[in-house]
């Protein structure tokens, strides 16, 4: 079994000092075990952040994680030190949210409790002054009441996923990426949906690693159309977006010139 999986080549496992992993993929064993949705899941992401972020990072994956929880926690059967990473994400299907599974209790509970406690906090601020969660939530099914519940509860807040869910007359399933989205009630494509966690990784990196936060904060700031923390964008590209133009004020203008037009083209009737 190899558990990792590395997008870098070098001795170091994580590209921000401090952690073991860049990423650390959570989820219970039969979301995999039928169709490998898991492993492609992964296969992609990988794509896509070499696409967006130039060095590697790496990705813990067990392949054949403990799905129980163990009478007793062994360095075999417990995430241990591996937890200890940049971003979790957690595949959130029917079955995730047991408390009695280790995905749920080892890995997610625990690691909101880590995250919560340590230097940088489970929300943290982007160069862009966009808040995010370290905990980057999959969501493939539709979630009954309860299991929601149980997700916000743990988590303090409503829950933020990004969904790779197919839905239909009484289906869902995880969104596979050759779906046709106009068969699907969500009209979410795969790629694109790939596309939001990957752009949130790099968001999460940026903000946590000390040389490339202060580099994307000096860009952002000599960027058009930065805004002081205090009226911060909502994303990356909203700071990277034009200055935006205020079509009313130059309606306004023209308004004005007109009447003044008007009115000296009166007084010189008057005049003649």
């Amino acid at each position: 079994m190899v558990p990792v999986v590395y997008l870098k080549h070098d001795s170091m496992a994580s590209i921000i000092p401090g952690y073991e992993y860049d990423i650390y993929i959570s989820y219970r064993q039969e979301d995999n075990n039928h169709d490998g949705w898991v492993s492609e899941f992964i296969d992609h992401l990988k794509r896509e952040i070499k696409f967006t972020f130039k060095e590697g990072i790496s990705i813990y994956f067990d392949e054949n994680p403990h799905d129980g929880l163990p009478e007793i926690l062994n360095a075999d059967k417990s995430p241990g030190s591996k937890l200890r990473s940049a971003v979790f994400i957690p595949v959130i299907s029917h079955t995730y949210c047991d408390p009695e599974s280790s995905a749920w209790q080892n890995e997610f509970v625990a690691f909101n409790k880590m995250a919560s406690a340590d230097e940088a906090g489970r929300d943290i601020k982007s160069p862009s002054g966009n808040v995010c969660s370290r905990i980057i939530p999959v969501k493939i099914h539709d979630l009954d009441y309860e299991y929601k519940e149980l997700l916000e509860k743990e988590l303090g807040c409503r829950l933020r996923s990004i969904d790779f869910v197919f839905s239909g007359a009484g289906i869902s399933r995880p969104l596979k990426p050759d779906d046709n989205p106009d068969e699907n009630h969500n009209k979410t494509f795969y790629r694109d949906q790939i596309r939001k966690v990957a752009s949130q990784v790099v968001e999460i990196i940026y903000a946590l690693h000390p040389d490339k936060n202060k580099k994307a904060s000096s860009t952002y700031q000599t960027m058009p159309g930065y805004k002081h923390a205090d009226s911060a964008p909502a994303s990356i590209a909203e700071a990277f977006a034009p200055p935006k133009r205020f079509p009313g004020r130059q309606v306004g203008l023209a308004i004005l010139l007109l009447l003044l037009i008007l009115v000296l083209i009166f007084l010189v009737q008057k005049l003649v």
